[in-house]
């Protein structure tokens, strides 16, 4: 009896040590969310692809053979908290990414910054990939230099709503999953690597076949048409490019700047557990051009 009892307890002991930690701060249920979607959004490609609920607390978007969809802030923001609940597409999705991200591609077309959070499509059985990436002026076109850390959940994403959330700072990148810390990426020197231009905040579905899944091995598969992504309980908290200069960032803790020791352990354990790739470890990568890799 007691040799039965040794295997159960080890897994028991495993499924404790694997819980979710509470980060101690939750910036999603510190900040209201917007009254309506187009308090703070328009479309902005594909609104025949895109449907806005009758109370606009939601709006759902889809890719199919014809299009995908993406709206586009209103503002745009020089720092801030931006967040939203998402609930993905089960079954086959390769190829298709869902994106929740901030940029100034528009604005500075080849020149541009952008922080992304974006869900790489899968095939049925396998984990959707949460990717967290950074471009720095322009590196994103052309002359790419990702800075792509990757992530699988812990958690099913397409049986529920979860809240995905970006905050930046002056000083800092902040990537939250569930008020989870998974990814601080903090400012190392005088803009090379970190953004500091205005950015729009952005969400999209698109046909990334070329290398969404598993680099490209899995194409969209329009059999399975249409691939849907839907989003409600939008925050977008912070100063606006209009805003005057003594508009004070959000915070990253309860006591400002940087993470909490709490929050700190909670990341680690995502790290620990759940990261899937690191673009600063990848011997494949020209780490001459990602400085902050090791300064």
């Amino acid at each position: 009896m007691a040799l039965l009892f040794v295997p159960f307890l080890l897994l028991l002991m495993l499924r404790w040590s694997n819980a979710q930690p509470s980060p101690g701060y939750y910036p999603s249920y510190r900040f209201r969310p917007l009254r309506g979607f187009y308090r703070g959004f328009n479309n902005l490609w594909g609104p025949e692809h895109q449907t806005v609920s009758g109370d606009q607390s939601s709006v759902t978007i889809w890719l199919d053979r014809n299009s995908g969809s993406g709206f586009k802030s209103i503002r745009p923001f020089r720092n801030g908290y931006f967040g939203t609940s998402i609930k993905l597409q089960p079954g086959y999705t390769a190829g298709v990414i869902t994106a929740f991200y901030l940029s100034n591609n528009q604005a500075h077309p080849g020149f541009h910054d952008e922080v992304d959070i974006e869900f790489l499509g899968t095939t049925p059985g396998k984990p959707y990939t949460l990717q967290t990436n950074v471009y720095v002026r322009g590196s994103g076109d052309g002359r790419i230099i990702g800075r792509e850390v990757k992530f699988h959940l812990w958690f099913d994403p397409t049986a529920g709503f979860h809240n995905y959330a970006i905050l930046w700072n002056p000083n800092e990148i902040i990537f939250f999953v569930d008020d989870i810390p998974i990814r601080r990426y903090p400012r190392k020197n005088a803009g090379a690597t970190f953004p500091l231009r205005p950015m729009w905040l952005y969400g999209s579905i698109w046909d990334a076949s070329s290398w969404a899944t598993e680099d490209g091995k899995y194409k969209a598969d329009y059999r399975y048409q249409p691939f849907v992504a839907r989003f409600t309980r939008f925050v977008a908290r912070g100063c606006t490019a209009f805003a005057p200069l003594l508009c004070q960032p959000v915070p990253s803790s309860w006591h400002g700047d940087g993470l909490s020791r709490r929050q700190y352990a909670a990341m680690q354990w995502a790290q620990r557990y759940y990261l899937v790739y690191n673009y600063c470890k990848d011997p494949k990568r020209d780490h001459s051009l990602t400085p902050e890799c090791w300064s």
